[in-house]
Formats: C-alpha cells, structure tokens, sequence
C-alpha cells in the first residue's frame, strides 16, 4: 500500500487554499477529475465569506480536518458546504493514492494544516474535542 508523506499532504493543503490552484504528479493528486475541480472552485468562490465567519467566531476548524459552525444558520449553511467539498478532495486524495480506507488520516493532516494557517482570534478545535482560539 502507498503511503503519502505528511509534508506532500501538508503542501497539498497549502496549496488547496490559494487563489490560483494547480497540481502536478508530485502533489499526489493524480488526477483533477472534473468533482475535484468543482469542489475547489466552490471552495475558492466561498474563501472570503469563511474566513469573515471564521474572524466573527461563527466558523471553526475541527480537528479533524472540516469546519465547524458555532454561530447561526447561516454559518452552518456555509460550514456545510465547505464540508462537502472538502470531502470529495479527502476522499479523491486517498483514493487516487491507495489508501481509500484510511481517510482519516488524509483529514487530520488537513487538520493540521488548516490549525497552522488559522489566523490569530480563529476557534480552533483541540485534541481533545474542547475549542480553543488561536
């Protein structure tokens, strides 16, 4: 089974949340299917109403590589979009790479990546499922 390096997945991620996206055979994507491109462009359409709900304390990131809504319905709506979206590039990562039955561990390297991002004031789940802000 083919392991994918922590700092691949982590680049990746960085990679992921930037305005312009592309990928290379080295980012283990190995294939922009056409989902993949609609949940990143999704994503990017979105980027700057999550990171105002992020700032507002409405939006957290979860430890486990997704966001969280702790505020209205509105915020939960966004969340829940982020969240699916986020979910077809886990699962196309894991998938593509050999190791569809361990997404988890493609999630919490996202976690990671995203807590390392986060601006100073963001809600940041713990290890532990308690929310702290960075």
């Amino acid at each position: 089974m083919k392991k994918i390096s922590i700092l691949t997945l982590a680049t990746l991620g960085l990679i992921l949340t930037f305005t312009n996206l592309t990928f290379a055979a080295q980012y283990d994507l190995k294939e922009m299917t056409p989902e993949v491109q609609q949940a990143l462009n999704n994503r990017k359409a979105r980027f700057s109403e999550l990171e105002n709900l992020k700032a507002a304390g409405k939006i957290g990131e979860t430890n486990q590589g997704y966001v969280q809504a702790l505020g209205d319905a509105a915020s939960a709506n966004i969340a829940e979009q982020e969240n699916a979206d986020r979910k077809v590039v886990y699962q196309t990562i894991a998938s593509q790479n050999g190791i569809a039955d361990q997404i988890s561990v493609v999630e919490q390297v996202f976690a990671q990546v995203q807590k390392d991002k986060a601006a100073a004031g963001v809600k940041i789940q713990n290890e532990d499922g308690s929310w702290g802000t960075k």
